[in-house]
């Protein structure tokens, strides 16, 4: 009997704030107990993947001191891959970074895709990891006064490709660079729907694509007014589903079950077509 080709979907990114002030979850996890009591959550619930992120880069937050940011993430970074969880070091700091990496983490996924720490090309380089580069125009201060576009697709393309032309000069391995388009950076909702309706012409570049729309403020006007961000979950898991359709390496959410659920319908359908 023939056997049927397995259905191709995106990695699941489960979001760990180690932050106070987080947008959606700061505060929750800010205890090293508890983060690693949600990172093997996360893990179990089905993420491929547990982001752990000591900075917040909602808009208008602060910056941490990188000394800081470890003091929050290494601790669970080392009990997280100590029980065999996968783990991506979110952060802007090439020292982070490094350290994270010492500590176990596979992925460094830099929102700032290297403009933030002239350093982070290097630290990418030498430690060979996986590194998602991120569309960034500025840092959470200031980045909604940048969010000018003539067509922002092809501009967030284009400025992408740079970021790339930078990598290949320091070193990093294409084969393990991932490009995220930065919905909710320097964006407004038409960018990010934009960029959502057409993530065609950002794999054209021929890198592998990770969609972060969890929970995002333009997500919003589809709940009503004043409810809280947990009621965007349905909405992110949603555009999971869209981005496994065009083929999206992975997706970065808060709550891992309902885009599993998405992604099983997505899969199901796609294997009733063979």
């Amino acid at each position: 009997m023939r056997r049927r080709p397995q259905v191709p979907v995106p990695r699941v990114m489960g979001i760990l704030n180690v932050t106070p002030d987080s947008f959606s979850d700061g505060g929750k996890y800010e205890h090293v107990d508890r983060a690693i009591a949600r990172g093997i959550e996360l893990r179990d619930q089905g993420a491929d993947v547990v982001d752990v992120g000591g900075e917040s880069t909602r808009p208008g937050a602060e910056r941490v001191p990188p000394a800081r940011e470890q003091e929050r993430v290494i601790p669970v970074i080392e009990a997280l891959a100590s029980e065999g969880v996968t783990v991506s070091i979110d952060t802007m700091n090439s020292v982070t970074a490094l350290a994270a990496a010492q500590a176990g983490a596979s992925i460094i996924n830099d929102v700032s895709g290297g403009l933030a720490d002239p350093e982070m090309y290097r630290t990418v380089a030498e430690t060979d990891l996986v590194y998602i580069a991120m569309h960034w125009r500025g840092h959470s201060t200031e980045m909604a006064n940048l969010a000018h576009y003539g067509d922002v697709v092809v501009d967030v393309r284009t400025e992408l490709k740079d970021r790339l032309a930078e990598m290949m000069v320091w070193g990093i391995n294409p084969d393990r660079v991932v490009l995220d388009p930065g919905l909710g950076f320097a964006k407004s909702a038409r960018h990010n729907w934009a960029l959502l309706a057409r993530m065609d012409e950002l794999s054209s570049l021929g890198y592998p694509i990770l969609i972060g729309a969890s929970r995002k403020r333009f997500l919003s006007k589809l709940s009503p007014t004043d409810a809280p961000t947990t009621d965007r979950d349905l909405a992110t898991a949603v555009i999971s589903t869209i981005a496994a359709q065009a083929g999206a390496w992975g997706v970065r959410v808060h709550d891992v079950p309902s885009t599993q659920v998405a992604l099983s319908v997505y899969t199901a359908m796609e294997k009733g077509k063979k």
